[in-house]
C-alpha cells in the first residue's frame, strides 16, 4: 500500500525519542493546507494534533500552521490587498469565567474614536464562560458572517466581530476537540494568529505562561509589523487591573518585554453576578464598576500603544482615560443600526 502524503508529517513528530523532530515552517504550512483542503483522514488529524501537543509546538510550527490557515481563508479578491482601514486585529477565543469580558468595551471605545478594530473569536464552547457574542448581544450589536461584511462594518462604524465558525468552519470544529481527544490542541494557539484582514497591529491574550514566547516569536516569523501578547485575564487580551501585566512586544524584528503596573493594591473577588447587561450600563454611565472601568481603560491603553497612539505606559493610560471621558454616548445605537 502506497504511503499517504500526510504520513511523513506524523512520522516526523512521533518517530521515537531520538528520531522525532519539529516541522519546519514550510512543512507546517503545507500540513495545514492539506488539513483544511480535506486531504487528511480523521485518524491522521488526531495523531498529528496529539503528537504536536505532546512534543510542545515550536514557534516555527505555529507560524507555519497559521500561514497555512491564512492561505485557506484568503482575502476576497475584490477587497484588494488592503481591504479596510483596520488598525488592530484582536483575537478573543478564551471566554471569561471570573470577570465579565470588559475588554469588549475597550475595543468599542477605540472604534468610537475612529480607530478601527477587527475582533475574531469563538461563539462559545464552554457553558461556564461568557464569550464575545453574548456581550455584543447585550450591547445591541451583531457579529458579521463574512470578511466582506466585516470590511463594510469597519468602514461604517469602526468595529466588527466575526466568529471562527464563519471565518474558517473546519478550524471552528477543531476547537471543540478537547473533550474528545483530552488535550488542548495547537489550533487554540493558531487561531489567535490568523489576522484575516492583515491589520498592521495584533493584540493576543494568552493564559499559559509558556506560550507567551511561542506567540511572540511566531508573529515575528509571520512578518507581522507589530504585535503584543498579554497574559490576560482568563486567557483573553484583557488587562487584569489587580495584577502587574507582562506585555511581550514584537516590532518588526525587534522583541522586548514591558511590565504594566497593577492599578489596585488589593485584589477584587470573583464576580458572582456575571450579567452582561452591566456592560451597556457602564458605557451609558448608569452604573459604577470600579474593577470593570479599570479593566476597560487599562486594556484600551495597551491597545492604544500597540496602534502607535501613545509612546509610553503613562501616555497610553492618560489617552484611554480621555477617550472614555469623551466617548460618544450614542455610538452604540449608531453601531447597532446597519443599512
Amino acid at each position: 500500500m502506497e504511503e499517504h502524503p500526510f504520513a511523513g508529517y506524523i512520522r516526523a513528530l512521533g518517530k521515537g525519542p531520538h528520531g522525532k523532530r519539529a516541522l519546519s515552517f514550510d512543512e507546517a504550512r503545507r500540513a495545514m493546507q492539506m488539513i483544511l483542503a480535506g486531504e487528511v483522514l480523521p485518524i491522521q488529524l488526531g495523531a498529528f494534533l496529539t503528537l504536536m501537543r505532546v512534543k510542545i509546538e515550536t514557534p516555527a510550527e505555529i507560524a507555519g500552521l497559521a500561514q497555512g490557515a491564512r492561505d485557506a481563508i484568503g482575502l476576497p479578491a475584490h477587497l484588494g490587498p488592503h481591504p479596510a482601514a483596520v488598525r488592530l486585529d484582536w483575537s478573543a477565543y478564551a471566554g471569561k469565567r471570573r470577570q465579565l469580558p470588559w475588554f469588549v468595551l475597550s475595543a468599542l471605545l477605540l472604534a468610537s474614536h475612529g480607530l478601527p478594530v477587527l475582533m475574531h473569536g469563538t461563539d462559545g464552547y464552554q457553558a461556564d464562560r461568557v464569550f464575545v457574542p453574548q456581550a455584543l448581544e447585550a450591547l445591541g450589536l451583531q457579529p458579521v458572517t463574512s470578511l466582506e461584511e466585516a470590511s463594510a462594518e469597519l468602514g461604517r462604524c469602526g468595529f466588527a466581530f466575526i466568529s471562527l465558525r464563519h471565518l474558517q468552519p473546519m478550524l471552528h470544529e477543531f476547537m471543540g476537540l478537547k473533550p474528545i481527544i483530552g488535550l488542548r490542541s495547537p489550533i487554540h494557539t493558531v487561531v489567535r494568529l490568523l489576522n484575516p484582514l492583515q491589520a498592521p497591529a495584533m493584540l493576543q491574550g494568552v493564559f499559559h505562561p509558556g506560550y507567551h514566547d511561542v506567540h511572540q516569536e511566531a508573529t515575528r516569523l509571520l512578518g507581522q509589523p507589530l504585535a503584543c501578547v498579554v497574559k490576560g485575564d482568563g486567557g483573553e487580551a484583557e488587562r487584569n487591573p489587580d495584577n502587574p501585566c507582562r506585555v511581550k512586544w514584537t516590532v518588526g524584528q525587534e522583541q522586548f518585554d514591558e511590565e504594566w503596573p497593577a492599578l489596585f493594591s488589593t485584589r477584587h473577588p470573583k464576580d458572582e453576578d456575571m450579567s452582561v447587561q452591566r456592560l451597556a450600563a457602564l458605557w451609558r454611565g448608569e452604573s459604577e464598576e470600579e474593577y470593570g472601568l479599570a479593566a476597560v481603560l487599562g486594556t484600551a491603553a495597551i491597545a492604544l500603544k500597540a496602534m502607535g497612539e501613545a509612546d509610553s505606559i503613562e501616555a497610553a493610560q492618560a489617552r484611554a482615560t480621555a477617550l472614555w471621558q469623551h466617548r460618544p454616548m450614542d455610538w452604540l445605537a449608531h453601531a447597532a443600526t446597519r443599512g
